[in-house]
């Protein structure tokens, strides 16, 4: 995550280099800030606090004195050095004391704002900031920034909460872009967002000017074929497209799958398999596992199901087909209900020789709908904390305190030490792969889940002659070490 971040917010929209002690004495808004001995003394113990490795007292001594001097670029070396540290979290709040007091103008404390929020998977505070700044840019700015919008949203793990706030956003632009590669991805986020009819709008907006481009070609007769309307066009716009491109595999896959829609499922199910041959992907594997169900091969549909699942179990497309076919291992996730008590143990193995640390104690799991309570005791049976987590929420009740947050994995690291992943620890549970994310799922001869692979932790699977779950290993590697899991179940999903 850590890396991913940094990544991302230095070469998406903000930061040019950064500013250092030297810079902060040489900007003139500075004079009045550095003046005072306190301000001086205050920033150098910042920066000696920084060198020492302690990010953590140096980003709290700028935020502070942010706030007491009204000085946004205090602000803004204290969302600098929450970027370096890895912690998305603690940058947002630095970026938006610097939003506060910058001047109206500033555009780059906007652009950080708007980056710190997607990268916090905060699409609707990103919304009305990113329609502001935007509305006030040049033709050209607004498109280098929709473009680095664009480039966020695919790094973010969540593409469809993405596609969805990059579709109000560009629905609110007067006037509308006009570049087509923008225009082509607001008709795709305007697709996964339910607006159809403004996804064919835009494609043929575009296809009026350029008649030969093969994705928007492609993206109009596939998605008239999916929703089995205007065939004839719909496969005379793949075949020019395929044309036009008889490399792409994505293609080919529409071509598959419009043929297989007319009722040719012999030449659907070689062009698909060929399809899939120069292109594994998930989308592609429910289309070609579709054909082979229809064709009475239940036996290799679920073979290349499985495979699709292995590449990304989250695939709105493979999850639809499986939802609607329900191949009996599929049906077999989705009735496992109730709750889990068990005992955990955590072993965490740190990047250098005697690092070594770690935890254990009990655990209970409900799920209630979209609410998980999870319940953590000590070794000797004492609760440790309550942890109720939502879709938009998590909170955690100890000692009579309740602390909330958006994300519960951080809540529980923060507030009890341990790097627990609570977050999707139900679907876990189910065998299944948490909503939200990129996924891998696999699994053993008997259909049941073997391993998961998602938000960086390997999960592995052991069962009981009775299908019960019986115990789940997890581990993932970290900026901490590694970390390895172990939770072991008394009473599994009774």
């Amino acid at each position: 995550m850590s890396k991913l971040f940094q990544k991302s917010l230095f070469k998406g929209l903000i930061l040019s280099a950064s500013i250092g002690i030297a810079s902060l004495y040489c900007a003139p808004s500075y004079a009045n800030a550095i003046e005072s001995g306190e301000g001086v003394f205050a920033v150098l113990a910042s920066e000696i606090a920084l060198q020492r490795g302690e990010a953590g007292l140096a980003y709290k001594t700028y935020l502070d004195l942010a706030q007491d001097l009204k000085d946004p670029r205090l602000a803004q070396r204290a969302m600098e050095i929450a970027v370096a540290a890895g912690s998305p979290k603690l940058a947002l709040q630095a970026a938006q004391e610097w939003e506060s007091l910058a001047k109206p103008s500033d555009v780059k404390p906007k652009e950080a704002l708007i980056t710190l929020y997607i990268l916090n998977q905060r699409w609707s505070d990103a919304v009305p900031p990113a329609i502001a700044l935007l509305n006030h840019q040049t033709p050209a700015q607004r498109e280098q920034t929709l473009f680095q919008l664009q480039e966020l949203i695919t790094k973010t793990g969540n593409e469809a909460q993405g596609m969805s706030a990059y579709y109000e956003i560009v629905s609110a632009l007067k006037p509308e872009p006009q570049n087509p590669e923008i225009l082509y991805a607001y008709a795709m986020a305007a697709e996964q967002s339910g607006h159809t009819d403004v996804m064919e709008k835009t494609l043929r907006q575009i296809l009026r000017k350029h008649p030969n481009d093969a994705n928007s070609l492609n993206a109009l007769g596939y998605s008239l074929a999916d929703r089995n309307q205007n065939l004839p066009e719909a496969y005379k716009l793949i075949s020019k497209a395929h044309e036009i491109a008889p490399q792409d595999a994505f293609i080919l896959d529409s071509l598959g799958w419009v043929n297989f829609r007319l009722g040719k499922n012999a030449l659907a199910l070689s062009q698909l398999q060929k399809a899939f041959e120069e292109k594994p992907e998930a989308d592609i594997a429910a289309h070609l596992g579709e054909v082979l169900w229809t064709m009475n091969r239940p036996a290799e549909a679920e073979d290349i199901w499985r495979e699709g699942q292995k590449l990304d179990a989250n695939n709105p497309t493979l999850k639809e087909t499986l939802a609607r076919l329900k191949p009996s291992w599929s049906i077999s996730d989705k009735t496992a209900q109730g709750s889990w008590d068990g005992r955990f143990a955590v072993k965490i193995t740190g990047l250098t020789e005697g690092q070594n640390q770690g935890g254990s104690g009990g655990f209970t799991l409900t799920q209630d709908e979209l609410k998980d309570i999870l319940e953590i005791r000590s070794p000797v049976g004492s609760s440790l904390a309550k942890i109720t987590i939502t879709p938009s929420e998590a909170s955690l009740e100890r000692n009579g305190e309740v602390v909330t947050a958006i994300d519960a994995d951080t809540l529980i690291q923060n507030v009890l030490g341990l790097p627990l992943p609570a977050r999707g620890l139900s679907d876990w549970l189910r065998g299944q792969a948490r909503p939200g994310s990129n996924a891998s799922i696999e699994r053993n001869e008997k259909g049941q889940v073997s391993q998961i692979t998602q938000d960086g932790w390997i999960l592995r699977y052991t069962w009981s002659k009775s299908s019960n779950l019986e115990k789940l290993t997890m581990s993932r590697s970290s900026n901490v070490g590694s970390i390895d899991i172990r939770l072991v179940f008394d009473n599994p999903n009774e």
